[in-house]
């Protein structure tokens, strides 16, 4: 009882975090409102998702954990656009690079929710801690990733190349962009790996 009260809180705390930053990014956006919209959306339909089913499926802290980053990570990305991020650009200027990375490593830390997608498949199939689940969950992942280039290419489309779509894309004319995000995404699946005992541990914890 104590170690899932205890758990409560953290998770408390991690929402708490995660809405001061998402009010620090409505908080005149550098691109406007619209971009910041096409790029928060999505977090913000996960966390009410997530808070909405709180009660009936919590996951483990170390899912929770890695939610939490990569919702703050799209949250600064949709206040500043993902080719403007300050620290990047800094980088960028500094080291002389032809672009803002911030969008590359984006991608790279998004592979980290193979671990959560790995925590689902344990608890609500029948599949066991193994590599092919493992396996399964980094298909998953890079499925995710897909379908998310797949939206970019349709918003740009639609979009008609607007600016609200080229600031959206952030491609800051790499024709290869979207095969970048996808090798990222995988090398940042595939390294997270190394780190999934920390979640079978939690697991057995909570059980």
């Amino acid at each position: 009882m104590s170690h899932k009260m205890n758990s409560s809180s953290i998770h408390f705390f991690l929402l708490l975090v995660v809405l001061l930053v998402l009010i620090w990014s409505l908080i005149k956006p550098e691109e406007g409102y619209m971009v910041l919209l096409v790029e928060v959306l999505p977090s913000i339909l996960a966390i009410l998702f997530l808070v909405l089913t709180y009660n009936l499926f919590r996951l483990t802290t170390v899912s929770y954990v890695i939610i939490t980053f990569l919702v703050i990570l799209t949250f600064v990305g949709g206040h500043y656009s993902y080719s403007k991020v300050p620290l990047f650009t800094w980088i960028k200027d500094y080291f002389d690079l032809q672009r803002n990375h911030y969008d590359r490593f984006g991608h790279f830390l998004k592979g980290s929710i193979v671990i959560v997608i790995i925590e689902i498949l344990l608890r609500k199939t029948a599949l066991s801690k193994s590599k092919t689940t493992n396996f399964i969950a980094l298909c998953i992942t890079l499925a995710i990733g897909a379908f998310y280039e797949i939206i970019e290419w349709a918003s740009a489309k639609i979009g008609k190349e607007g600016k609200v779509t080229k600031d959206f894309l952030g491609m800051q004319g790499d024709i290869w962009d979207a095969q970048w995000d996808m090798a990222l995404l995988l090398v940042g699946s595939i390294l997270s790996l190394f780190i999934i005992k920390i979640l079978y541990k939690e697991l057995e914890r909570s059980r």
